[in-house]
């Protein structure tokens, strides 16, 4: 790569290869423990569906190393393929169970990348101190957020995650290997020439095994910081040197993405979830059964309005959907992985409601949008009353967060019935222990690759 390091590539590798866990805010060290564990929580339960399945297959057959050196263990499996290879597993594991967490701005997701990235290359070495490696985790969320919002703010098409996740797993690969500033550039460099630039509104209206890209943004990222490491050279990352995203990049270190990440209460695309909350909310207030309700409209963004409206006939689907999941909703109470598999697609009450659910675009919720995920629904009873829910927010953000209790409470509701209640309750304390200061990387890496069931 050719020409000085620019100022605000400069200030990247100073952020990247200078940050110390004493840096990194306490809310944000917290943040950061709770997003990897709820990143676990979905990988877990995501294991035994068919996607993860075939990329973990596949990562064995296409993507392994020979040298020793250059191998882990893939999450929740155990057998080893390359660095790349295991981090492409376990990201497109957990990408297929739309249940991790995101960055309203972006409209994307970060740790689904970030995390199995740094599992994997922790196999080969780095932190074993918990304020470290959460250290790590918050350096990769911050990069990868801000080339998010550089890619949106200068091309015209919406990417998937993997286009701009890519670059802040090169940067923490970069960090983790011991790499130096021209190598970290060369590496930025290569990740976003190389991120898949694939178009998401594509899979919103295909809804399929693709979902958001992550899982190649994580091989590619990996694969960037090594190639750097090599030698291989880039061309200039102008998601980052470009003058025009200069301001997106000035509050490196002051404002931390991290502390602006929302957790997921259901595993389906954050546009229903408004939608889904108006409903859950409205049915707890007036204690009503499925069984009550002749109808429910929906009034949401234009993104929301987008999602498939029928009957689902893949988990990809379902994830993708809005009245089913809005359905699932009412009819369970409750939207976990056993609406959204195979079995549920086929529930007879589900696929009855659907029939019975409008929606409609509303520019009201038009203009909140990326910032927030909002809509407001209305119920028609049997008896021909009219609920309103008025404005609803999506629960897990900035406006309903989740606490630490909640999301404790979703990971075991999500690993346990995978990895069994002993290996998840050690799981969630390492990971406590990491933010507390009692517990090490490798209090945690000693129960995340063993398959499940071991």
């Amino acid at each position: 790569m050719e020409g000085a390091m620019n100022r605000m590539m400069s200030g990247v590798a100073d952020f990247a290869l200078g940050l110390a866990p004493s840096d990194v805010p306490e809310g944000a060290r917290r943040d950061a423990a709770m997003m990897l564990l709820d990143t676990l929580g979905v990988a877990a339960a995501a294991g035994p569906m068919k996607a993860g399945r075939i990329a973990r297959d596949t990562a064995c057959l296409l993507y392994g190393s020979g040298d020793e050196t250059h191998c882990a263990r893939m999450l929740f499996d155990g057998r080893r393929a390359s660095l790349a290879g295991a981090a492409y597993a376990a990201a497109t594991q957990t990408d297929n169970l739309d249940a991790h967490d995101g960055y309203n701005p972006v409209k994307g997701h970060i740790g689904v990348a970030i995390i199995p990235a740094l599992l994997a290359l922790a196999e080969q070495g780095g932190p074993r101190d918990g304020a470290e490696a959460l250290m790590l985790v918050t350096l990769g969320y911050e990069i990868a957020g801000r080339a998010g919002l550089a890619l949106h703010a200068t091309v015209s098409d919406y990417h998937t995650s993997g286009a701009w996740n890519a670059l802040g797993v090169a940067a923490m690969a970069a960090r983790m290997r011991g790499l130096s500033a021209a190598q970290l550039r060369e590496a930025v460099g290569i990740a976003e020439y190389h991120g898949p630039r694939s178009q998401m509104m594509r899979e919103i209206a295909n809804p399929s095994m693709l979902h958001d890209g992550s899982g190649w943004g994580a091989m590619v990222g990996i694969s960037s910081a090594i190639l750097a490491e090599r030698g291989f050279t880039g061309a200039p990352a102008i998601t980052v040197e470009a003058e025009e995203v200069a301001p997106i990049w000035s509050d490196l270190g002051t404002r931390w993405v991290m502390q602006a990440q929302y957790v997921k209460p259901y595993p389906v695309c954050r546009w229903a979830h408004a939608p889904i909350d108006g409903v859950r909310d409205l049915m707890l207030a007036h204690g009503l059964a499925h069984t009550d309700i002749a109808g429910i409209h929906i009034n949401t963004f234009h993104e929301s309005d987008c999602l498939f409206q029928g009957a689902p006939d893949s988990t990809s689907m379902a994830q993708y959907s809005l009245s089913f999941a809005v359905a699932s909703q009412a009819v369970h109470g409750r939207i976990g992985v056993e609406q959204v598999s195979e079995g549920g697609l086929a529930d007879s009450d589900v696929l009855a409601l659907i029939d019975r659910i409008t929606v409609a675009e509303s520019e009201v919720h038009n203009a909140t949008f990326p910032h927030r995920r909002d809509a407001d629904v209305q119920i028609t009873l049997a008896d021909g009353r009219v609920l309103d829910s008025g404005l609803v927010h999506a629960r897990g953000g900035s406006e309903r967060p989740m606490d630490e209790a909640e999301i404790i409470a979703k990971f075991h509701d999500y690993a346990a019935p995978v990895l069994g209640p002993d290996r998840a309750q050690a799981i969630a304390v390492a990971v406590t222990g990491m933010a507390d200061g009692t517990a090490g990387l490798d209090d945690l890496r000693a129960h995340i690759y063993a398959p499940a069931g071991s």
